[in-house]
């Protein structure tokens, strides 16, 4: 059977941090043999679409965000339905959970309609719009979804639970965890310090084997001149050998 190699992942111009056209980053996937790719703009940038209302404090930008949020999701349909002999394109979103300013997704905004959503500062409870309550946070999404760049260990330790009871209920919910790996300018070349653990720690391996629950590997993409698909390959290919499934794995 054919390895999947997936990058669920990225970032167009649709982010404030984002360069690229969605075309660019779709036609670099296919040209470095990724066969599931998903794009995943942050919501704020999506939402709030232009970056000078963004910064003004004094602005009323509120009312519009859904119907951004669906003007994305369309055009990400017609990206996919452009390359569909090529590659599987999903159509998802970052999702910031942390109070300052206008970055956390507002409570009022409908997301379920995606194929997934990742979603980051999970870990920082105190200024986390999710309190720390992953599953509650997941339920309020309504789609698939997956935790970005976040040192799982160390959080379940941090709320005082077990690995294993708590990657089983991951698992048994549909929750996934992203192997965030990173190396471009935008991150300034740091790797994700957990990520490297996790390939190293047998235990940590093990503890997720059993558990059931999936990883999926991101390369976080902001330039396209930066993308490394080689190394999106190598790391799926590392998942698949531990014997653990990739998200979206039939």
């Amino acid at each position: 059977m054919e390895q999947m190699i997936q990058d669920l992942h990225s970032h167009t111009y649709y982010s404030f941090c984002g360069g690229d056209k969605p075309e660019e980053i779709v036609e670099a996937a296919i040209a470095g043999g990724i066969k599931l790719f998903g794009i995943t703009d942050h919501n704020y940038g999506i939402g709030n679409a232009r970056m000078d209302l963004f910064y003004y404090s004094g602005s009323d930008i509120g009312e519009n965000y859904e119907r951004t949020l669906v003007r994305y999701y369309d055009h990400m349909n017609l990206i996919k339905e452009k390359y569909a002999d090529q590659i599987c394109v999903l159509r998802g979103i970052e999702v910031a959970t942390m109070k300052e300013g206008r970055i956390a997704l507002p409570d009022s905004a409908d997301i379920s309609f995606f194929d997934y959503c990742l979603v980051e500062n999970l870990d920082l409870t105190d200024i986390s719009v999710a309190h720390g309550d992953l599953f509650a946070f997941a339920k309020r999404c309504g789609c698939p979804v997956g935790v970005a760049h976040t040192d799982m260990f160390a959080f379940i330790e941090k709320l005082g639970q077990k690995p294993e009871d708590y990657f089983k209920r991951m698992a048994k919910e549909h929750i996934f965890w992203e192997m965030n790996v990173s190396y471009d300018s935008i991150h300034h070349y740091r790797e994700h310090p957990y990520m490297l653990r996790f390939f190293e720690d047998e235990e940590q391996q093990r503890i997720v084997r059993e558990s059931g629950v999936r990883l999926s590997i991101g390369f976080d993409g902001h330039r396209v001149k930066d993308y490394l698909p080689e190394r999106v390959a190598d790391y799926c290919g590392r998942v698949t050998e531990m014997g653990i499934k990739l998200a979206f794995e039939e």
